[in-house]
């Protein structure tokens, strides 16, 4: 067989592929350049960090900081409960948007639009700070870890999102399930959920790694320390270590702040990198691949 002769890329487009994938790679090491100094200056000694402004690569590692850190022992209990409260809130979170959503969806609910209106205008405007606290603190759950999930249960830009991702499948499917003996409750189970993974997974990712970052929440309505998530107690360790570093004779005992709060980012921002490759997979799935068939 005489194979065809593959078809050559014109030279415009070969420069443009070329010019547009080399932006992006620079655009891309831009971009990693403060994460890698921020990793970088958390494992650079004392002197390197009193000597230089940017470290890239430090010339001796260092594990002072990251000693310092861990050195709290409640550390490990605030870690356990930014851990909790993320794995329990997106769950609760998920099942509420999840059911909400697909609810919203159906052009056969009652007051439909009049429910949207209110989600959309909630998004615009909210309560504030202090009605919020206020209904927290009458509702009973305050200096409780059900004051970091329940008030914010529910994001209602997730919700649209969701919301629009349901409606955008065909009605069809619902139709030949009811044909089939199947509910509203076991359409939304075996047919919805499976094809809205992509969604679920994008949208967990946004209530994870919000719950994870809980500050101004725990702030306000947790009274008791020895509940504090991992981020307040980070902050805690920044402020009293700024302040032993004021003090010149504790200057030698502990590293320098700015070592401190390099790695206190890294402590806060790694665990939800680690997360994220297990479901960014599912960003680029389609939802309705196979699921009609014409």
């Amino acid at each position: 067989m005489i194979q065809k002769a593959r078809k050559k890329e014109p030279i415009g487009s070969r420069i443009f592929t070329i010019v547009n994938n080399s932006l992006l790679a620079l655009l891309a090491i831009i971009c990693l350049f403060p994460f890698i100094n921020i990793i970088a200056s958390s494992f650079a000694t004392t002197q390197e960090v009193m000597s230089k402004k940017f470290v890239l690569f430090p010339t001796t590692f260092s594990l002072d900081a990251y000693r310092y850190i861990l050195s709290t022992p409640t550390i490990f209990k605030g870690l356990a409960v930014s851990v909790g409260v993320t794995l329990a809130g997106t769950l609760i979170s998920m099942i509420f948007t999840a059911t909400m959503a697909y609810g919203l969806s159906r052009r056969y609910l009652p007051q439909r639009n009049i429910i949207n209106f209110i989600v959309v205008f909630s998004m615009l405007f909210s309560g504030g700070m202090i009605p919020t606290f206020l209904v927290v603190k009458s509702v009973g759950i305050i200096d409780s870890y059900s004051s970091l999930i329940l008030p914010v249960a529910i994001n209602a830009f997730n919700l649209i999102i969701m919301r629009n991702f349901f409606q955008a499948l065909p009605e069809s499917l619902e139709e030949s399930a009811k044909i089939d003996g199947s509910n509203d409750f076991g359409v939304f189970i075996k047919i919805m959920l499976p094809l809205a993974l992509p969604s679920i997974a994008t949208i967990s990712l946004f209530y994870g790694v919000a719950y994870w970052n809980t500050y101004m929440n725990a702030i306000l309505y947790l009274n008791d320390s020895a509940k504090w998530p991992i981020q307040v107690l980070l902050r805690q360790i920044v402020i009293v270590s700024s302040g032993m570093q004021a003090d010149s004779s504790s200057v030698d005992v502990i590293p320098p702040a700015q070592t401190i709060k390099m790695a206190v980012i890294v402590v806060a921002t790694v665990p939800m990198l680690l997360a994220y490759p297990f479901v960014q997979k599912h960003f680029t799935k389609g939802a309705l691949l196979g699921a009609v068939k014409g």
